[in-house]
């Protein structure tokens, strides 16, 4: 993301999907021949209108990216479901579609993993030694990347205390994943679940998810980046990862571009879903570093100690999760008795909903999530307790027909 820009002056979307077969809706390893059937020969990244495809460790995912930052998040879910459009046309005569969740309700990564071999794959190639890649934390997740500017220390520090206090509910909003293995994982959002310890033999990569209380660039760098580098020399010998993507925490700097890219939403059954998912983060974030209900100071206050049973507590229950920190939920805006995360939810849209996404209309999608629940709660209540593999291929065929039609699961 070019720069410098101010806070909110700037976004950055990217929505990654997989491929699977248009019949059987396993997945399939050929987002190379999609992107070379696009360029005219293989490629890593091909341009699409002012969108970009690229692919993202494994053969069968595919990743839909703004080119360069916008200013306006109004016309992006109409961009995204153009490129969803032509990826599907291209995928047609190779027995493929998109399906959208952040998980694959079968899928063996074991069995079924396959590296992007081609330009990048070196890099890929050393995550697979150093961490073993073939499990659901690395090769079955499809996730939201929201990028989102900083212009200097003091926007670093106040974007970065916001994130961190609204990262815990996050889950709760945009969960997608309750089904892995064929049944139900025991999480609304079972990515994240996995995700967690998908980087455990080096726990300073992924740390708890929730970023520690780092308010200045150059102390993020001492304190966070240079333990990561540190912590993974042995293993990286040629240097490969020494980068800062290498962190995996659940929002990271990304220093490269003056942003922070927040990395824990699961990707939703279509793009004017998570647009609309991205426009009330947005806005609630704004909210929170202009400092509405809480200030900068108390908002860097809150510790990964007491952010962290929030996070595990919506990764599991979901939009009815309990929260009952009085001091959080005085931070973003409630009264100290004990609500749910969907109530946090709600709040956040009545009181700050702004243009981001207003102005287009695209917040229908919202109505549904608050009313019916999140994506994981009305995938579980279509299977109705059925996990044999028939009725879960129902379902995840009406995802893939949301997906391309651009419409909402109801439940």
């Amino acid at each position: 993301m070019s720069g410098p820009h101010h806070l909110f002056q700037r976004f950055g979307v990217e929505l990654e999907y997989m491929i699977v077969d248009q019949a059987s809706l396993d997945v399939r390893p050929i987002s190379d021949k999609l992107l070379a059937a696009q360029a005219g020969e293989i490629t890593g990244d091909v341009d699409f209108g002012d969108l970009s495809w690229s692919n993202e460790l494994v053969l069968h995912v595919i990743e839909l990216k703004t080119g360069e930052p916008v200013a306006s998040m109004n016309r992006l879910a109409d961009s995204f479901q153009a490129g969803v459009g032509r990826i599907n046309e291209i995928l047609s005569p190779m027995g493929g579609r998109l399906m959208p969740t952040s998980m694959h309700p079968w899928m063996d990564p074991h069995k079924e993993m396959r590296l992007w071999p081609h330009d990048y794959g070196e890099v890929y190639a050393a995550f697979d030694r150093i961490f073993d890649c073939r499990g659901h934390g690395w090769a079955n997740l499809q996730s939201v990347h929201l990028n989102l500017p900083f212009c200097g220390d003091a926007e670093f520090g106040r974007l970065h205390a916001a994130i961190r206090l609204l990262l815990p509910i996050l889950p709760a909003l945009a969960a997608s994943s309750p089904i892995m293995d064929g049944k139900a994982g025991g999480f609304a959002d079972a990515r994240l679940n996995t995700y967690k310890s998908n980087c455990k033999r080096i726990p300073s990569i992924t740390g708890r998810v929730i970023p520690e209380p780092v308010f200045t660039m150059q102390a993020y760098r001492e304190q966070i980046l240079q333990t990561i580098y540190r912590d993974l020399a042995p293993h990286d010998p040629e240097g490969l990862l020494q980068d800062e993507w290498a962190n995996a925490r659940g929002a990271i700097p990304r220093f490269d571009r003056d942003t922070i890219e927040i990395r824990v939403l699961d990707i939703q059954e279509c793009p004017a879903a998570d647009i609309a998912v991205l426009s009330l983060i947005c806005s609630a974030l704004e909210a929170l570093v202009g400092e509405r209900w809480s200030d900068a100071g108390h908002q860097q206050s809150f510790s990964v100690d007491v952010l962290e049973p929030i996070l595990t507590a919506t990764v599991r229950d979901g939009d009815r999760a309990s929260i009952t920190d009085g001091e959080y939920l005085r931070a973003v805006g409630l009264g100290g008795v004990a609500v749910t995360a969907r109530d946090v939810w709600c709040h956040l849209r009545e009181a700050c909903l702004s243009p981001f996404g207003q102005s287009s209309g695209s917040t229908a999608p919202l109505d549904v999530i608050l009313r019916e629940g999140n994506l994981s709660s009305r995938i579980v209540r279509a299977v109705g307790g059925d996990f044999r593999r028939e009725r879960l291929a129902e379902v995840y065929a009406e995802l893939c027909d949301c997906l391309a039609k651009g419409r909402m699961l109801r439940a």
